[in-house]
């Protein structure tokens, strides 16, 4: 009997925290994501809206981070350029998001951004500015880096880590969450991880 108080109890407590992290932000998991507008790092206007019909992740990016360094080695292309590349070639949309404000010493302005990618093998659809933060604000996006997943149905069906590896090293045995519930999505399945603790630095809003 007391066995079974206990579970309840550490049950509950579970599901408060999990609605406790929906709470931190506008978004709320299965639900139709926020529509935003943001312009790429060549200028090009790209509004979330018209991707329905695709499934879009959101990458929130910092390229001081070494959590989001680990993920982006300049030697050979690191852990989210590979899942980057693998999901594009099957119609994902990837957008990475900056939200670095410009007085913060880790902005970085269009064309260093560009270099960035290039340097970094980085495969994403786009990279975004929103040195306003207002995009990553209405998303609650907490940390570099900090991934959502939309569904085709313009759902918001994951949001949390990268992976289950919380430390600034790559160690070869990581869970991949993102990868996980892309292969899901694509093969028609629901998410069956929707929710993960972000990790990271935390955004550099203004």
């Amino acid at each position: 009997m007391i066995r079974k108080i206990f579970t309840i109890t550490i049950a509950a407590y579970l599901t408060s925290l999990q609605l406790s992290f929906l709470a931190n932000g506008e978004t709320t998991l299965g639900k139709p994501a926020p529509d935003f507008t943001l312009r790429d790092t060549f200028g090009k206007e790209h509004r979330l809206s018209d991707y329905k019909g695709k499934i879009v992740v959101l990458e929130w990016l910092n390229h001081n981070c070494p959590f989001v360094a680990k993920l982006y080695p300049t030697d050979i292309p690191g852990l989210m350029p590979q899942l980057q590349s693998k999901y594009t070639e099957k119609g994902v949309i990837w957008l990475s998001i900056n939200s670095t404000n410009p007085d913060h010493k880790d902005f970085v302005t269009a064309e260093e951004a560009n270099n960035l990618t290039q340097k970094k093998h980085a495969r994403p659809t786009a990279v975004l500015i929103d040195d306003e933060g207002k995009v990553g604000k209405l998303y609650g996006a907490k940390t570099t880096p900090h991934i959502f997943i939309i569904n085709e149905e313009g759902i918001l069906v994951y949001a949390g880590a990268f992976d289950d590896n919380p430390t600034p090293r790559v160690t070869g045995n990581e869970r991949n969450y993102v990868a996980a519930a892309l292969d899901e999505l694509l093969s028609g399945k629901p998410v069956s991880l929707p929710q993960t603790r972000q990790y990271g630095c935390s955004v550099k809003y203004r």
